[in-house]
C-alpha cells in the first residue's frame, strides 16, 4: 500500500455508496454495458452525488502462472508497475499520484491480476494517462526493484515464521501438490531472487492484453466520457494475450494430519476438504450451508460446539474457496496447544453430523435471512462496488446478477440444503495442518 486516496474524499465516496445501495430495494441498481469504439468493454454503475471516478480492472490469468523457478513474478509485477512509467522514474510518478490524490494500485491472486483507480473527477485525464502508462511503459528501474524486491523478501521472511501462514501453506501444498495452485503467490526467496527485469518486461507483454481484460467503473461519469478513457488507458495494449491454461484439479485431501512444529503456546488449525466450482449448480446452496456450519460467526454450529459449549478456541470459521480451476471447503481456528486434539475432533464430529443430517429448517431460513439483509452492506465503497462488478464478469454471472443474487439465495430449499450437505460434506476427507506444539496429536498420512 503506497498511496492513499485522501480520507476527506473516501469518507465522501463511502457514504455516497452507502446511500445508493441502501436505496436499493426501492430501485433496482443499473448496471450499464459500455463498449468504447476500439472495443474495451467496461460495466458501469453511474453515482452522480460526488465528483469522483473508481475503476477496477482484471486480467484473466494469475500467479499460477508464474513460470518455474520464478514463483513470485506476478506479485513482483504488480508491486513495482506503479514505480515509475514512460519518461517519469519511480519519485516523480509517485509525486505526480501525490499531488493529485490519485490512488493507483495492482495485486495478483492465483487466477488474476488486478488493478484499481480511484481519482477526483477534476484529475480524472491525469489519472487515466497515468494508469496508460503503468500499463504500457512500466520502466523497472534498478532502484524500485531493489527496493521492492527487499520488502517483498522481508514480507515472506516474516510468514515464514508466522505459524497461520505455516499451516495454510501446508494444507495448499497438500491439496495442490504437483500444481501451481500449490505456491504461494509472493514466491520463495529463492524465487523472487531469481527474477529479473526482463521476466517482469516479458510479464507485461504477454499478460496484460485486451482478450484478458475485465473493467468495472463506477462513479459520477457517463457512458461516452468513459468510451473515451477506456480506449485511452487501454487501447494500446495487445490484442491478445499469450495461451495459457491452469489445469483443473480435484483437491488431494484425505483426512490426513500434519503437525508442523512451531514453538509456540497457541497453535493455529487450518482444515480442508474437496469443494465446487463456482459455476456449479449447487453453489448458492452450498453458498447457504457454509454459513450455517462455520461462516455465520458467532452463530454457525461449529462456534457453538467448539467455543461456547466447550470453550475449546478463541475463534473457528469457514468458507468456500472456488478458484477457476479446483474448489474447496476451508476453514480455521486457534488454540492453545493442550486443547487442539479436542478442538480437532469436535470439528470432524460437527462435520460428521452436518454431511448425515444437514441444517435444521430455522438454522436455513435465519442463513438465507441474514445472507438476503446484509448483501447491501458488502458494498460499503465505491471501491467494493467496482470490484463486485469485476468479479460478475470474472464468473460470468450475468450483467443483473445484483438485481437477481438475492433470488438464488431465497430459492435454497430444505430438501435442497439436506441433499447437497450430503453431497458436499466429506468427513472422511477433512485434512488439517496445525503449526504449534499441540498434545495429543500427531501427523497422520
Amino acid at each position: 500500500m503506497k498511496r492513499i486516496f485522501t480520507r476527506f474524499s473516501a469518507l465522501i465516496a463511502t457514504a455516497c455508496v452507502v446511500v445508493l445501495l441502501a436505496s436499493a430495494p426501492a430501485r433496482a441498481v443499473e448496471v450499464e454495458r459500455v463498449v468504447s469504439a476500439g472495443g474495451i468493454e467496461a460495466w458501469l454503475i453511474r453515482d452522480p452525488s460526488n465528483p469522483i471516478t473508481t475503476m477496477k480492472l482484471s486480467f484473466r490469468g494469475g500467479t499460477a502462472l508464474d513460470p518455474d523457478g520464478k514463483g513470485g513474478l506476478a506479485n513482483f509485477v504488480a508491486s513495482t508497475l506503479d514505480e515509475g512509467a514512460g519518461d517519469m522514474d519511480s519519485a516523480a510518478f509517485q509525486e505526480a499520484l501525490d499531488e493529485r490524490s490519485i490512488s493507483l494500485r495492482f495485486s495478483a491472486g492465483r487466477d488474476t491480476f488486478r488493478g484499481s483507480l480511484k481519482t477526483l473527477n477534476k484529475y480524472r485525464d491525469d489519472a487515466f494517462e497515468y494508469l496508460r502508462l503503468a500499463l504500457n511503459e512500466p520502466r523497472f528501474d534498478a532502484e524500485p526493484l531493489t527496493r521492492m524486491r527487499a520488502q517483498i523478501l522481508s514480507g515472506i521472511k516474516q510468514q515464514n515464521e508466522d505459524p497461520g501462514n505455516l499451516a495454510s501453506r501446508a494444507i495448499f501444498e497438500t491439496a495442490f501438490e504437483g500444481h501451481p495452485y500449490a505456491r504461494d503467490n509472493d514466491g520463495t526467496a529463492e524465487s523472487v531472487s531469481a527474477i529479473t527485469p526482463e521476466d517482469m518486461r516479458r510479464f507485461v507483454r504477454q499478460r496484460l492484453a485486451k482478450n484478458n481484460l475485465l473493467i468495472g467503473v463506477v462513479g459520477d461519469i457517463d457512458a461516452e466520457t468513459l468510451k473515451g478513457y477506456l480506449d485511452r488507458a487501454f487501447g494500446s495494449l495487445p490484442e491478445k494475450a499469450s495461451p495459457w491454461q491452469v489445469e483443473k484439479i480435484t483437491p488431494k485431501l484425505s483426512g490426513s494430519v500434519k503437525v508442523i512444529d512451531v514453538d509456540v503456546p497457541q497453535s493455529s488449525i487450518q482444515f480442508a476438504q474437496p469443494g465446487i466450482l463456482r459455476n456449479d449448480p449447487d453453489f448458492y446452496t452450498a453458498y447457504v450451508l457454509n454459513y450455517v456450519i462455520g461462516g455465520g460467526g458467532f452463530v454457525s454450529r461449529l462456534y457453538e460446539e467448539v467455543r461456547e459449549k466447550r470453550g475449546l478456541a478463541y475463534s473457528v470459521y469457514t468458507y468456500l474457496m472456488p478458484l477457476d480451476a479446483a474448489g474447496a471447503v476451508m476453514g480455521g481456528a486457534g488454540t492453545a496447544n493442550a486443547r487442539v486434539a479436542e478442538t480437532v475432533a469436535t470439528v470432524r464430529e460437527v462435520w460428521k453430523r452436518f454431511a448425515a443430517e444437514g441444517p435444521t429448517a430455522a438454522e436455513l431460513k435465519d442463513a438465507k435471512t441474514y445472507l438476503t439483509g446484509a448483501f447491501p452492506m458488502r458494498f460499503t465503497s465505491s471501491s467494493a462496488i467496482a470490484g463486485m462488478l469485476v468479479g460478475m464478469q470474472e464468473e460470468g454471472l450475468g450483467i443483473d446478477y445484483i438485481d437477481k443474487r438475492n433470488g438464488y439465495i431465497e430459492a435454497v430449499t430444505l430438501e435442497d440444503a439436506r441433499r447437497v450437505a450430503q453431497r458436499l460434506y466429506q468427513p472422511d476427507k477433512l485434512t488439517f495442518a496445525i503449526a504449534g506444539k499441540p498434545e495429543g496429536i500427531s501427523s497422520v498420512n
